[in-house]
């Protein structure tokens, strides 16, 4: 008799069949839901995949009397659990008469990526995600001793060893997991909290980057189930002396990246600076507990930003200066943030915004750390 291992890698390529994982947002805004069904393939494009439909009462987004809920497949991913054909559906979610939910904000920033005004200006996104494992049974950070602490920050960011390090081979599986399911993730490292960890995805062009940390984020979460560990994305996960996880935005426009494209950073930063109260509204359930000045973040109240500072709402990096070309990044989104919501409404302000005022210098950057 064949083993559970053995069962579940089976190959089934030679069926002409693939399984469809089809993925989404539920009611709360954060949790990853997603079912399985078979389908004819080899899958090449989301336009082949047929819409679906689920009980949108059981996820908080629809009542039990009309609860059935629209999947529009809208990217594909390989699947490295199952291997072969098989995909990964990043679907948004309707209603029966094509409305979309209130859930569904990847809608909303589709209507902004396909602007006629930000296609040209080509907006690349470089995404941080900061995450914490922690132990099942206690919900405590993976490799602290229980009800206690383990030694202050300062050895374990980017740190090696087993008092320094834990969780390890999860991160290292979610890397390779990414890179085979073709997401643009571009690096990994420890965090300054023990237990904390970061992966990145970009440089990703437009609705793509929300897409790819989605899945990221689907991947990652059926990893530490598979290990027994539980993923949080809480933005100050342990309160005190600690780091809080953010989800750092780097952004850049075509003209940005051109010659004299510093200067259009400093504009766009202005813009920023004049709604920061709309972003900060949008970038991230509990992020006031996070940005209190300190733990390398600006105060929440206060829109601020400087070269090679990280106590900034916005922090521009040296060689964008010498260069006087690159990109910048927005410091302020939480790490449960929506990366449709953040990588939209980045673009909407710096580029389709035109605020009644000059903007470059609306706020002047700050040289010197506030924490």
């Amino acid at each position: 008799m064949s083993s559970l291992n053995d069962l579940l890698n089976l190959d089934i390529s030679d069926t002409n069949q693939i399984i469809a994982e089809y993925i989404w947002i539920g009611g709360s805004g954060t949790d990853i839901r997603s079912k399985g069904r078979t389908l004819k393939g080899p899958i090449t494009d989301p336009k082949q995949l047929p819409k679906w439909n689920y009980d949108g009462s059981s996820t908080g987004q629809a009542p039990g009397e009309d609860s059935e809920v629209i999947l529009y497949p809208q990217a594909i991913f390989k699947d490295p659990f199952r291997g072969g054909h098989n995909i990964l559906v990043i679907c948004d979610t309707y209603t029966p008469k094509g409305v979309a939910l209130p859930t569904n904000k990847r809608a909303k920033a589709a209507e902004i990526f396909n602007q006629k005004a930000v296609i040209d200006e080509v907006p690349w996104y470089g995404i941080e995600q900061e995450y914490t494992l922690l132990q099942k049974e206690v919900k405590w950070p993976l490799g602290w001793p229980l009800g206690g602490y383990p030694g202050p920050q300062g050895p374990y960011y980017c740190g090696t060893g087993a008092e320094k390090a834990w969780g390890r081979d999860i991160v290292n599986a979610h890397y390779k997991a990414c890179i085979y399911a073709g997401i643009q993730i571009s690096g990994i490292n420890g965090e300054v909290m023990p237990g904390q960890w970061e992966f990145q995805v970009g440089p990703v062009v437009g609705i793509s980057a929300g897409d790819q940390l989605w899945a990221a984020r689907y991947i990652l979460e059926r990893i530490t189930e598979i290990a027994n560990v539980v993923l949080s994305f809480d933005p100050k996960p342990i309160e005190g002396d600690w780091n809080g996880a953010g989800c750092h935005t780097n952004y850049s426009t075509k003209r940005m990246r051109e010659e004299g494209g510093y200067e259009l950073i400093k504009k766009a930063i202005g813009k920023l600076g004049l709604k920061h109260k709309d972003h900060i509204a949008a970038y991230g359930e509990g992020n006031e507990r996070r940005l209190t000045g300190r733990h390398e973040t600006a105060d929440i109240h206060t829109f601020s930003w400087g070269v090679a500072n990280r106590g900034a709402s916005v922090r521009v990096g040296r060689d964008t200066e010498k260069e006087g070309k690159g990109y910048f990044e927005d410091r302020r989104p939480a790490s449960n943030m929506d990366p449709y919501v953040v990588t939209s409404m980045i673009a909407e302000t710096t580029i389709l915004w035109n605020p009644p005022t000059e903007t470059e210098n609306v706020v002047k950057p700050i040289n010197k750390p506030t924490a």
